[in-house]
């Protein structure tokens, strides 16, 4: 069986959502990745779009959510990729394990920045994630 990830960040328009993507394509046969933002943005940075499409990610259902949705949901690892949602993480109705792991926020950044930050995610979170789930 398949352990939730839920994936938390301010906006959920970049970090957060190349962090979903990366996560679903590097372990889809372990994990489901899901993000969340405690602010969602109206869409998903043009950037992390084009970074994910690049690197030959899907990007089908990508879109901003709010972390409320996820409240009552069988997580079994949150991961925050920003200081500001470490702080508001909300409690969740049953424990859960938390990792954070801040990344540079490339938003209104040329996309350079966008690709910097999605293989640094990719660096970093995947096997970050792999080890807290024991996979």
């Amino acid at each position: 069986m398949k352990k939730t990830v839920l994936v938390l960040c301010t906006g959920n328009s970049c970090r957060s959502q190349m962090a979903e993507a990366i996560l679903n394509h590097d372990l889809g046969g372990s994990v489901k990745a899901v993000s969340a933002g405690t602010r969602p943005q109206p869409k998903v940075a043009d950037g992390a779009i084009e970074a994910l499409t690049l690197a030959g990610m899907s990007v089908e259902g990508l879109h901003p959510k709010d972390i409320d949705s996820f409240l009552d949901e069988s997580i079994d690892l949150v991961v925050t990729v920003c200081d500001n949602a470490k702080e508001a993480c909300p409690i969740f109705p049953r424990p859960v394990k938390r990792i954070h792991l801040p990344f540079h926020d490339p938003h209104g950044e040329p996309l350079e920045s966008f690709l910097k930050v999605r293989d640094d995610i990719r660096e970093r979170l995947v096997p970050a994630v792999k080890t807290a789930l024991h996979i």
